[in-house]
């Protein structure tokens, strides 16, 4: 697998995970999952517990993520000979997505959301925290859909199945990250949140404009002709 599509599948989830409709949520998914409180500024919490329980909850939404890009890369294996065609058209569609995020473009159709809830008992646990993680990857909302669509689409004009599985766990490797660490941040302060928080909308264009040229490369077949050209600077190289 190409390293500029680990780089943008690592990068989309980071961005996916400071978009509006995440980032200033944190706090609410850490007392949910945790039954933690904020008090003087901070979260109150055991740090090992959530953490814990913190990695259930990715290890949920990325079982999800994984699944559906095997899924994607299988469909594309099968319309194989149709390669290029399936690259321009998933090329378009990640530019459409990248648009709306940037906003640019203002389709409602674009704008729909879904969400998946799963009700579980009061008790907290891993299995709850699992089955949160599972609920939040198959929910859609059009702050994380545009980026994982867009991914989805790249993973389905790969080459073999595992490339797909690969992509989707770097995907959900740059969510799960960052919000392990900003959940440790939020132990000592949440002012950190508010000071990030600013940046959010910002961000959430630069995902938009990071899809924007995904698609103009996937679009143009220029995606591994710049990924071979940056592999002559690199030292290793990740294959699936």
């Amino acid at each position: 697998m190409d390293n500029l599509s680990l780089f943008s599948a690592f990068a989309a989830g980071v961005l996916s995970f400071l978009s509006p409709c995440i980032f200033p949520l944190l706090p609410a998914y850490i007392s949910h999952l945790t039954g933690s409180s904020v008090e003087n500024g901070k979260l109150v919490v055991h740090r090992g517990k959530m953490f814990m329980l913190s990695f259930f909850f990715i290890a949920g939404f990325s079982l999800v993520f994984i699944v559906m890009g095997a899924s994607a890369s299988f469909v594309g294996h099968l319309f194989a000979k149709e390669r290029e065609l399936i690259q321009k058209l998933s090329g378009l569609l990640i530019i459409i997505f990248g648009l709306q995020m940037a906003g640019i473009l203002n389709l409602r159709l674009l704008m729909s959301e879904k969400t998946w809830e799963i009700k579980t008992d009061r008790g907290r646990g891993v299995i709850r925290s699992l089955l949160t993680g599972v609920a939040f990857g198959a929910g859609w909302s059009p702050c994380v859909g545009f980026a994982l669509s867009a991914i989805l689409f790249l993973a389905g004009s790969s080459e073999t199945l595992w490339n797909g599985v690969g992509l989707l766990s770097i995907y959900s490797l740059g969510m799960g990250v960052p919000f392990l660490l900003i959940s440790w941040l939020l132990t000592y302060s949440l002012q950190l949140l508010k000071k990030i928080n600013k940046w959010v909308p910002l961000l959430s264009k630069l995902n938009g404009w990071l899809l924007i040229g995904l698609g103009l490369l996937l679009f143009t077949g220029q995606l591994q002709r710049i990924s071979a050209w940056l592999a002559q600077f690199t030292f290793w190289d990740i294959n699936f």
